[in-house]
């Protein structure tokens, strides 16, 4: 450590990108990085196997779950040639994927498909779309004429919106349950709101950070205390569970695929604020070639990741936010932490017990999380496009956008009339409304906005430096890296 790493707190760091801490150190914030973001990956396959029927599946898939994120992290913080940002970025689930898989599920459990089958569509269907995003990694500056902040922003919205039902049925109690909407099940899930709402309000970052964590914790205790939990009828897992590629075999949906590919049109734009915002916190490079050739490595290794996840049967993969500010509370930035959360993530996707202890979480208890996290993902879509400018152009894509995906959502019967494949592809609120806003975003013309001094913005935008590499950049992320701190 040299004197110029010694700063003000949260402003500079005590070990930079390169610098190797000594061991203690590592395994504390290695530690911490793990526990910012063990909800986030382990919370997308809970919610997928509980509406899909999968419970028997549900301890190894977590397993999964936690495995490739420890090898993601691995590839993102080594480097392999062209693959990997050589951040100290941390790959965990997408919940951006969530409303999608589950309309793919649905869509194989209602032509009469078993637990194989679906899991295969899955899998398949997000082994092949994971390229999309392989391909777009080269082409980042490209897309961003296509996938404008008013696209994005509308996307995520609806992502938020379309997944609070799935949380209002789990605090309900979940999905056929024949107490449905009991005291006891609301009590539950607001035990866990308040406690989250309570810690993010306190001035203890490690609080702050770990809310969810502690929400769920304590809501899993009260509920076995309150005697709703029955380790009893924990389902018998092996020891050790051994990764197996595509377990489940391999199939192939193209009514499945064109919503998942949808999803993967807008994660790059994700991916790419956070590896930015990464980057400012390790004091790298914001501009310029280096920076470039950073931010399309990391989207290549995040689409490289997302197709290694659903080799190994898990969900598509995503540079998680949530542990830049682990390295602000810790001052630790250097990539070799990463190494330390890889093995550690591995180890525990090696043991299915952990999946089969928190598989009896009580929906309840799962579902007051889910509310406050979808509900932070409608809103940071919300705000994304505020701050793209809500004019008259924006107001009227947005409009018709939100309107067709949430109608689509709330009156399925309106597409009576098409033909079942078409049918099937429509039925997502998620692809309606993304395709409405491209559309309308390519053939509205652009209006000009005389901006008054006053009214300029001093936040240089992250995508506007990945369109010019020597603009400089000033202030903090844009909103797109605000957006991957959700996930998930």
């Amino acid at each position: 450590m040299t004197a110029s790493e010694k700063a003000p707190r949260n402003n500079d760091l005590i070990y930079g990108l390169n610098d190797r801490p000594h061991l203690t150190a590592t395994v504390f914030a290695a530690l911490q990085h793990v526990l910012a973001s063990f909800v986030g990956i382990i919370t997308p396959t809970l919610i997928m196997g509980g509406a899909l029927g999968l419970q028997s599946e549900i301890p190894y898939l977590i397993s999964m779950a936690l495995f490739v994120s420890g090898l993601g992290t691995f590839v993102q913080a080594k480097r392999f040639g062209p693959v990997g940002s050589g951040l100290l970025c941390l790959q965990g689930t997408s919940f951006s994927f969530i409303s999608v898989i589950l309309s793919a599920g649905f869509m194989v459990k209602a032509r009469g498909g078993g637990t194989d089958e679906i899991l295969s569509t899955i899998f398949g269907v997000c082994f092949f779309a994971a390229f999309i995003e392989v391909v777009l990694s080269q082409f980042i500056g490209k897309l961003r004429m296509l996938i404008t902040p008013v696209v994005t922003g509308t996307i995520i919205t609806l992502m938020g919106l379309s997944l609070i039902k799935v949380a209002m049925t789990d605090i309900a109690g979940g999905f056929g349950a024949p107490d449905l909407g009991a005291a006891s099940h609301i009590f539950l899930a607001a035990l866990v709101i308040g406690t989250i709402v309570v810690l993010n309000r306190v001035d203890v970052p490690f609080l702050r950070l770990g809310a969810i964590v502690i929400g769920l914790t304590l809501g899993y205790l009260v509920a076995w205390l309150m005697g709703t939990v029955d380790f009893a009828s924990m389902p018998e897992v092996p020891l050790v569970s051994v990764p197996v590629p595509f377990k489940y075999g391999f199939n192939f949906d193209w009514v499945a695929f064109v919503p998942v590919a949808v999803i993967f049109l807008v994660s790059p734009l994700e991916a790419a604020g956070d590896l930015t915002a990464n980057s400012m916190i390790s004091r790298q490079p914001v501009k310029g070639p280096l920076y470039i050739r950073r931010i399309k490595s990391g989207l290549l290794a995040d689409g490289l990741n997302s197709a290694m996840a659903a080799v190994f049967n898990s969900m598509p993969m995503v540079t998680f936010a949530q542990n830049n500010g682990v390295i602000q509370l810790t001052g630790v930035a250097s990539r070799y932490v990463a190494f330390f959360i890889a093995g550690l993530l591995v180890l525990l996707g090696l043991f299915p017990m952990i999946g089969a202890v928190l598989q009896l979480m009580p929906k309840p208890v799962l579902g007051g999380a889910e509310l406050v996290m979808f509900g932070t993902v409608a809103v940071a879509g919300i705000k994304i496009l505020a701050e793209a400018g809500l004019h008259r152009r924006n107001m009227l894509i947005v409009a018709i956008s939100l309107g067709m995906g949430l109608g689509i959502a709330a009156v399925p019967e309106v597409l009576r009339e098409l033909p079942q494949a078409l049918r099937n592809i429509f039925e997502s609120p998620i692809t309606v409304g993304a395709l409405c806003a491209i559309v309308l975003n390519i053939f509205l013309p652009e209006e000009f906005i005389e901006l008054e001094e006053d009214d300029f913005d001093p936040e240089a935008s992250i995508l506007q430096v990945m369109e010019n590499p020597d603009m400089p950049a000033k202030g903090e992320p844009a909103p797109a890296a605000a957006v991957a701190q959700l996930n998930r």
